[in-house]
């Protein structure tokens, strides 16, 4: 059974994406602060006598001088990793002039220091076993804007540009690197910005509709399937059309 970690993933995208992989046959290590209800469900939910199925292990991403010891409790406990999705992160919004310092440097701890810490321990094994797959969760909002999202917007552009080039490093051993960029996905972290606002994306897409987290997840399941074998370096945009 191929394992794959997924940061964040007790709820929203990240739990989708679990979901999604664990019915695939994947055993999916999934990695936040905390369980949630709907990860034990869905953990309970994985067709029983199946390949796959859902493991959470608890971890905070912040403490990224925790992130080596992490990374090889992981490959002790379960053994090669064969998948990592780096998913988990914040999108706290805000006006860059009133955005409070701390609240950058959260953002950017989480957003794009703790993956690329994260990647880099569990790449080093993948290294070893010469095959990996590696899937960043960036966002449209990494190349078009969005006002109130400058930061986050940096942070989502930052794993673009780290995708590209590792999947130039890591290339040769077997291990593809790519990125998923979703539209506004239909999660709760959307509707914090009001109904008003999720019509208007709406609208302004082409199939005049929010992405839902399955699309998403999906997409992360081909990249890391036998489809996804000569596909790295690239950036999947999933989003309606709202950038067509």
């Amino acid at each position: 059974m191929a394992n794959v970690i997924v940061t964040g993933g007790s709820r929203g995208l990240g739990l989708a994406i679990a979901e999604q992989l664990a019915r695939s046959g994947y055993r999916v290590i999934a990695v936040a602060r905390s369980a949630s209800a709907e990860l034990e469900r869905a953990a309970a939910a994985v067709p029983a006598g199946g390949s796959g199925s859902i493991e959470f292990r608890a971890f905070d991403l912040l403490q990224v001088a925790d992130i080596p010891a992490f990374a090889r409790g992981l490959r002790k406990e379960f053994g090669p990793i064969y998948g990592l999705v780096n998913n988990a992160g914040i999108g706290t919004s805000g006006v860059l002039g009133v955005t409070l310092d701390r609240d950058i440097e959260r953002l950017i701890r989480l957003n794009t220091l703790s993956p690329i810490l994260l990647t880099k321990y569990v790449a080093r094994a993948m290294m070893a076993d010469q095959q990996g797959r590696i899937v960043n969760i960036a966002s449209v909002v990494a190349a078009t804007g969005y006002s109130g999202l400058s930061v986050y917007s940096a942070t989502k552009a930052s794993l673009v540009g780290f995708t590209r080039s590792l999947a130039r490093e890591v290339g040769q051993l077997g291990i593809t690197v790519n990125a998923v960029s979703p539209g506004f996905v239909d999660t709760e972290m959307t509707k914090e910005l009001g109904d008003g606002a999720r019509d208007q994306i709406a609208r302004r897409s082409a199939l005049r509709r929010l992405v839902d987290p399955a699309d998403v997840a999906r997409a992360v399941e081909f990249l890391l399937g036998d489809g996804g074998r000569n596909v790295t370096g690239t950036v999947l945009t999933i989003d309606a059309g709202n950038t067509a």
